[in-house]
């Protein structure tokens, strides 16, 4: 391979003009020129629809980026069944590892599609202008939240030693052949916050059936609030946090889901405390190597819960109730609630307002506002779990791994707070609980990525 990865997948975005599931994975004898291919408002959608297609792969939210969350953590393990994710969970990961390298190839895949969006915004493109920005709006979302992704995965800014340094943010398709450099990890996210910025000054700000913004599975102004809050607390960069969460708060769009619908919700699709999420259908998605098999059932089943995540919850809470052993398997402690479909159909939630409400308890928290223990409240008042009767750091990282658990957060939440990997079954997490500042913080850079890039160095470690 004599291209970077993202490059070489970005070629074949070229045909990605129409949203029917051929034109999103054309073949070499498809491609286009992306100058002339690219006319209406019509193709600009199909491009983005590319994009979304590449987020919902198995590599991406379809499941990988989920599971290095919750494996490489104190709430799941990964028992070997199907061989799936061991590397992953002992945190002992090569540079030839197949999960690092595919993870690296599908996020920038979807940058690259992303990227072709953009270029065309002074473009000329046929069709209402309005229609034509929130296309571009919504690519802006993607490219930020895909950079975000990889500097979690792969940066180094939780290793001892090279903490400053991030990933290559790439901006603009090019189809020949390039070697960028890493960028600092301060440079990445300012990065990420300037395509944010340019994200909201093009995304509606009210959604109603009216503009066609009311769906869950288009990105609105509102997401790209949700995910600067999200990059905000991540940086601990509390009054940009703060704003980002009460844009999404004072909209009065979204709620809390209550208790008695909880378990539920996760079997329907664009729920009420629902920001953004991928679309999937029985007939469009990673069937078997999706996430509800990874989690349950007699096929895959490789990432099983630890007692130690089951035993945080009160009886009376009902999250603990989506919690239990897996009837296909029933010696497996097993995600039983989220992602429970069993023909594959389940949306991914991208943005969970309960992630915003918690987002902005900590954001207060770290501004110390008073008002920071009533927003941490409002998530156990509807879930039949006890009030916290004090704010502090443990109870609001205890209140996100109970809520956002199996979703992808805990390894981060751990990481970005710097904290060791805590081990609380020996006998089944194989990562041994690195100290914070161990290269196993971060993925390895794939190989074929440094044999294609001679600007590219290699992670700590690896």
């Amino acid at each position: 391979m004599k291209k970077l990865i993202y490059i070489f997948f970005a070629l074949f975005i070229m045909g990605t003009i129409s949203c029917n599931e051929e034109d999103l994975e054309p073949t070499l004898e498809q491609q286009k020129d992306v100058e002339t291919s690219i006319q209406t408002a019509e193709d600009l959608q199909g491009v983005l629809a590319g994009a979304f297609n590449r987020m919902t792969s198995t590599n991406y939210y379809g499941r990988s980026v989920i599971v290095y969350g919750e494996v490489r953590s104190d709430n799941c393990y990964a028992n070997g069944k199907s061989g799936r994710y061991l590397t992953s969970a002992s945190m002992d990961m090569l540079e030839t590892n197949a999960n690092a390298t595919d993870t690296w190839t599908q996020i920038y895949a979807a940058i690259a599609s992303a990227n072709i969006v953009i270029s065309k915004s002074d473009a000329g493109i046929e069709g209402d202008q309005n229609a034509i920005n929130q296309v571009i709006g919504q690519a802006y979302v993607i490219r930020a939240l895909a950079h975000f992704d990889l500097l979690r995965l792969y940066g180094q800014q939780h290793v001892t030693g090279r903490t400053t340094e991030g990933i290559p943010y790439i901006t603009e398709y090019k189809g020949e052949e390039v070697a960028p450099a890493r960028k600092t990890v301060s440079e990445v996210k300012d990065l990420i916050y300037a395509d944010i910025a340019s994200a909201i000054s093009l995304l509606y700000t009210v959604v109603s059936a009216d503009n066609g913004n009311d769906s869950k599975e288009f990105i609105t102004a509102y997401a790209a609030h949700a995910l600067k809050a999200r990059v905000a607390v991540y940086f601990a960069d509390w009054a940009a946090a703060k704003t980002a969460c009460e844009a999404v708060i004072n909209s009065s769009y979204y709620s809390i889901m209550p208790a008695a619908s909880y378990i539920n919700s996760w079997t329907a699709k664009q729920n009420s405390n629902s920001i953004f999420e991928l679309a999937y259908s029985s007939v469009d998605n990673a069937n078997i190597d999706g996430i509800q098999q990874i989690y349950r059932g007699s096929s895959y089943g490789d990432v099983r819960a630890l007692d130690n995540l089951y035993n945080i919850f009160e009886a009376t809470d009902v999250r603990r109730a989506g919690i239990g052993y897996d009837p296909a398997a029933p010696t497996y402690l097993t995600n039983l609630a989220k992602y429970p479909a069993t023909d594959y159909s389940d949306n991914i939630p991208v943005f969970r307002y309960e992630e915003v409400i918690l987002n902005y308890a900590e954001a207060l928290f770290g501004l110390s506002d008073a008002n920071a223990l009533t927003w941490l409240n409002k998530i156990p008042a509807e879930r039949g779990a006890s009030a916290y009767s004090a704010i502090s750091k443990d109870n609001i990282l205890l209140e996100r791994r109970k809520e956002l658990c199996f979703e992808g957060f805990r390894f981060d939440d751990l990481a970005r707070t710097g904290q060791n990997i805590p081990v609380v079954d020996a006998l089944k997490q194989s990562h041994g609980g690195p100290a914070y500042g161990s290269y196993k913080y971060a993925l390895p850079i794939p190989k074929v990525e440094l044999n294609a890039n001679p600007n590219m160095t290699q992670n700590e470690g690896y």
